[in-house]
């Protein structure tokens, strides 16, 4: 998959790595399928990564990997990302990796591994009483502006932070906020961000740290390839199922890519399926080639033609 992205970005001077755990509940005795209090549920808890280019929109995905119903959120995460970022820079040796993470990932040997691997991060972190306490003054002056404008309003700084488990302090981001809606009191809304990047707290945090969301919907986009289906009951077999799925996301995401000049260009996975392939058409084979006859009324029929060019077929 990296290679083929080798072939269409010459240059890339930035790699940013998403890794997201998603749940996926079970219904049966598969093996590994365990209680997860967290979500309520018998569940698999697989781990999907992606990856984007610098200042491109769309994250494509790179790795899928299925783990037990009680993993925690950093189970597997170093040896993935190691992988990763092998391969990455075999293809781009001078490319500056960044990894962006949830709270659920943060651990001092994640952080150590980053900073020795040489690459950019932020991840979230749980609030705790230090770092309330740090963030006091600006969460006042979130509560005043908030006052004055009615609105949510938010108030950015940083503090230097250190667990006890840590190796050294690291830079955390605050974002004090006080978030307001109809009929509901005022409330504060504290986060914090881990990283080890130099710019701007505001910068990092809007511009960078709240990407993540786009992540999440590319996992929820995963689903309607049913990489879900994970209800064989060895264990293997189910992780196999997960790969056959990631890789037919793999390919309408290649489909997506065709369709960059087209109405096509943001569709969802299921518009894609829906509109490019549940067609019906007039299959004639012959031993050198297999031609496709679609219908007169096949409303996306430019489409069509044009990304099935992109993809090297003669029409």
């Amino acid at each position: 998959m990296l290679d083929r992205h080798r072939k269409r970005l010459k240059k890339v001077k930035r790699v940013r790595i998403d890794l997201d755990p998603t749940d996926d509940p079970t219904h049966g005795h598969q093996q590994m399928a365990l209680f997860n209090a967290f979500y309520d549920s018998y569940c698999y808890l697989p781990m999907l990564g992606f990856v984007s280019f610098d200042g491109e929109v769309d994250h494509y995905l790179v790795a899928a990997v299925l783990r037990p119903g009680n993993a925690t959120a950093k189970l597997g995460t170093i040896g993935l990302l190691y992988r990763l970022m092998r391969e990455i820079r075999k293809r781009w040796s001078k490319v500056k990796i960044e990894v962006r993470l949830d709270g659920g990932f943060a651990c001092p040997e994640l952080f150590d591994f980053l900073e020795v691997m040489g690459v950019e991060y932020e991840c979230g972190l749980a609030k705790n009483a230090v770092l309330e306490r740090a963030a006091t003054k600006l969460m006042k002056q979130a509560r005043k502006l908030s006052k004055i404008s009615g609105k949510t309003e938010q108030v950015y700084g940083e503090c230097q932070y250190r667990a006890k488990t840590w190796s050294c302090a690291r830079r955390v981001i605050i974002k004090a906020e006080v978030t307001r809606a109809e009929g509901k009191d005022p409330k504060d809304n504290p986060r914090f961000v881990i990283t080890n990047r130099r710019q701007t707290a505001k910068w990092i945090y809007e511009h960078e740290y709240c990407g993540r969301g786009e992540v999440e919907n590319r996992i929820k986009e995963t689903f309607e390839v049913e990489i879900d289906r994970t209800s064989a009951t060895s264990f293997w077999a189910n992780q196999f199922r997960v790969l056959m799925s990631a890789a037919a996301y793999v390919l309408l995401q290649e489909l997506r890519l065709q369709a960059s000049d087209t109405s096509f260009a943001r569709a969802q996975v299921s518009t894609l399926r829906l509109r490019l392939i549940k067609l019906g058409v007039r299959v004639v084979a012959s031993a050198r080639r297999i031609v496709l006859h679609l219908p007169q009324s096949c409303p996306d029929f430019p489409s069509w033609k044009k990304i099935a060019a992109g993809l090297g077929t003669c029409t």
